[in-house]
């Protein structure tokens, strides 16, 4: 039996396994519409995860081929990745905003060396050991990446533009643009009277920007055939470029004006006073800039602010993907720094340092 969750008017949630992963699943949330349901995300590219999803679709009495169209909040493999097998089942539409789109056809478009040489150049800039990178060129040169998940996710074939009503019929969704945890990040808006009477502004469909327990990633999502990123430092070149961390403190802003009744997150569970939350993460965020302006009394590498930041646990036990993340975030971090005027990238040194000011 699938763990299915209802949620009241026309909304249930379906928990769908994640393999290895410690997140455990994704909450894929099935909306009854007058043209049939919708699905917002859909899972993991895996059997399980797509046996967990249809059978939690038994158990709401439907099936695949009963899908009308599908809502994905960001391109991550675990909200995006079941997509295309969804739409070849049921011949469902697949909706996303703009930005994570041209993510994904960047990534379909790419050839995984290409990556895999970007990420390359893009850790040696940052400072990091060469034990760490090895594994990479190893795996570049055996053509291991093309079981990497996301190098063939669907490509969407509606947008979902931010403000407009979406086209369920007989509901009021709206989208809320939502970037930092993916450029085109979105939050889908229900609203429509809580089904409990809850007070607030109807429901919000979260996906990975507020979530009741966890601190979603906040990395850099750049362009590997743009040579101003894959070429060797300065990494001052992309500070110009744009700010994710301080875009999503925007978005997280934006969202507790709204003040919605309810929040129905990717992961974990339902929740309320999403203002409260709101609070946590903005405090939680301007904790560690300030933590990483003391550290950066001296000049460090991005791979040396990751290894001195705080982290669920000790940086020796992170593993190697985990560490790439890890250093994304700290570069995050410093970029905001930066605009900020708080630190400066000394780029005469190499690889590039950051100083506070």
């Amino acid at each position: 039996m699938a763990q299915v969750t209802e949620h009241g008017g026309g909304v249930w949630s379906i928990e769908v396994p994640i393999p290895d992963n410690p997140l455990g699943h994704t909450l894929v949330h099935v909306v009854e519409t007058d043209s049939g349901p919708v699905l917002i995300d859909t899972g993991w590219d895996d059997p399980t995860s797509w046996d967990a999803l249809t059978a939690g679709l038994a158990e709401l009495s439907l099936g695949i081929t009963d899908i009308h169209g599908v809502l994905i909040t960001h391109h991550h493999p675990d909200h995006h990745g079941l997509s295309g097998q969804v739409r070849e089942e049921s011949g469902a539409w697949l909706a996303m905003h703009a930005a994570d789109t041209e993510v994904v056809k960047r990534t379909r478009g790419a050839e995984p060396a290409v990556w895999l040489e970007y990420l390359t150049r893009k850790l040696a800039a940052a400072g990091a050991p060469d034990e760490h990178i090895e594994p990479l060129r190893r795996a570049r040169a055996s053509g291991g990446t093309r079981t990497l998940p996301g190098l063939r996710a669907a490509v969407p074939d509606r947008e979902i533009v931010p403000g407009d009503l979406l086209p369920l019929p007989g509901r009021r969704l709206r989208a809320i643009w939502t970037p930092g945890h993916t450029p085109g990040h979105v939050c889908l808006h229900l609203d429509e009277e809580h089904p409990a009477n809850r007070p607030g502004n109807g429901r919000l469909f979260s996906g990975d920007h507020l979530l009741p327990g966890i601190t979603p990633h906040i990395g850099l999502y750049e362009d590997p055939d743009d040579a101003t990123v894959t070429d060797p430092p300065p990494l001052s070149t992309p500070l110009e470029r744009g700010d994710p961390l301080g875009d999503y403190l925007a978005s997280l802003e934006r969202i507790g004006r709204l003040a919605p009744a309810e929040v129905l997150p990717a992961h974990q569970h339902a929740f309320t006073d999403a203002a409260g939350r709101v609070r946590e993460l903005l405090a939680h965020h301007e904790d560690r800039l300030r933590d990483l302006q003391a550290l950066l009394a001296q000049p460090l590498t991005a791979w040396q602010i990751a290894e001195r930041m705080e982290w669920n646990r000790p940086w020796e036990q992170i593993p190697h993907g985990s560490r790439n993340i890890a250093v994304s975030e700290a570069e995050a971090h410093v970029r905001r720094l930066v605009k900020l005027g708080h630190a400066e990238a000394l780029t005469d040194n190499d690889p590039v340092t950051y100083i506070a000011v």
